[in-house]
């Protein structure tokens, strides 16, 4: 997946920071301060769940 186009979260901050790259088959998500690092990647259909799981305060503490 070195070809992606990663895009950075607009609400990252210098110590919490995620990127994105989004393909035809995938959402590819890791973290902007170890690009170098792991990522993982799941179905569109899982990333409209979790964003909208998000947005509707599911993971608020």
């Amino acid at each position: 997946m070195s070809q992606l186009i990663w895009r950075t979260s607009s609400r990252s901050s210098q110590t919490a920071c995620v990127e994105v790259a989004l393909t035809d088959e995938v959402v590819a998500v890791r973290d902007s301060k170890d690009r170098g690092g792991d990522h993982f990647a799941v179905s569109g259909g899982k990333w409209q769940n979790f964003l909208r799981d998000l947005k509707n305060g599911r993971y608020d503490g």
